[in-house]
């Protein structure tokens, strides 16, 4: 059995190394990705940057254009108006599309199922609220209360 001993060493360190090999290995793609993708990130947000002041550059165009048939301050609220409204209907569209909740009716009951078919979108309102005791109006006669 002595000469085995020294096998299983072997096989240890072995393992050992494999898996040092495996993490050293899956570090580097994981570096390598990352540079990768910061690199995107970078481009993507000059991308922005350079829409961003071309925006502006148009904005301005759009008011000095508007500047030629009324003062300059109407034109640039006129210019304003047209930008919110540009940035209005972008926020809609950009909106996700669900259908809205139904609204409860005091002293009613839930719908019978929600939109989605899940069940209940809530409780049932009940017709008498709880009898709590201890509370006014609670009946003193209830088992809680005997002594």
């Amino acid at each position: 059995m002595e000469h085995l001993d020294h096998l299983e060493h072997l096989d240890k360190d072995l393992v050992d190394e494999l898996a040092q090999v495996a993490r050293e290995t899956v570090r580097d793609e994981l570096r390598e990705q990352g540079r990768k993708r910061r690199r995107a990130a970078m481009l993507y947000g000059a991308s922005g940057a350079v829409a961003l002041y071309a925006g502006a550059a148009v904005a301005l165009a759009v008011g000095l254009a508007w500047a030629i048939l009324l003062p300059a301050w109407a034109a640039a609220l006129v210019t304003a108006v047209i930008l919110g409204g540009v940035a209005y209907a972008l926020r809609e569209a950009g909106r996700p599309k669900r259908p809205h909740a139904p609204h409860r009716v005091i002293g009613g009951t839930a719908p019978e199922a929600s939109p989605s078919g899940t069940g209940l979108p809530y409780p049932p309102i009940p017709a008498e609220p709880p009898n709590v005791p201890g509370m006014p109006g609670a009946d003193p006669e209830s088992p809680h209360h005997r002594g």
